[in-house]
This record gives structure tokens, sequence and C-alpha cells, in this order.
């Protein structure tokens, strides 16, 4: 008989604690880190990979930095609305 939803969210729960117990979750999450905080925003700030290395960093810095801004931004308002 096939598992319930229910079940088979627990399941994965327990392989996921299970696997985190045995490993360092730095390490196991570095790529997806470094795919999102550097890769997708070197993308946005040179689509077509023409500009120096350097500068292509130095813009994606400010657009990550933006990104978070932003998030810090909407969370604020989210709160101050929470509370009134």
């Amino acid at each position: 008989m096939p598992a319930s939803p229910a079940e088979r969210s627990l399941a994965a729960s327990i392989a996921a604690h299970s696997k985190w117990a045995k490993s360092d979750p730095v390490e196991g999450t570095a790529a997806a880190r470094q795919a999102f905080l550097v890769d997708r925003f070197e993308r946005q700030a040179d689509p077509l990979g023409q500009l120096d290395p350097a500068e292509r960093a130095r813009r994606a810095e400010h657009l990550r930095k933006a990104h978070f801004k932003r998030l810090a931004l909407a969370s604020a308002r989210s709160r101050r609305k929470g509370t009134s």
C-alpha cells in the first residue's frame, strides 16, 4: 500500500535530519549558495558575458546588496502591518 502524504513527509524529514546529523550543512549547501549568491547576480549584471570580470563582480555585488535590502524592506513593512 502506498504511503500517505503525511507518511512521505515524515520519512523525508527523518532522512534530512539524518543527513545533516552526519555532515556539515555549510559544505552540503555550498554549491547552491554559490549559484544563488554569485552566479545569479553575475548573470544579471552581464548577461552577454562581455564585461571585465572585476567589473562584473562589482556590479553583481551591488545587485546582491539591492536584492537583500529589498527583502529587508518588505520584511519591515510586513512586521509593521502585522503589529497595527
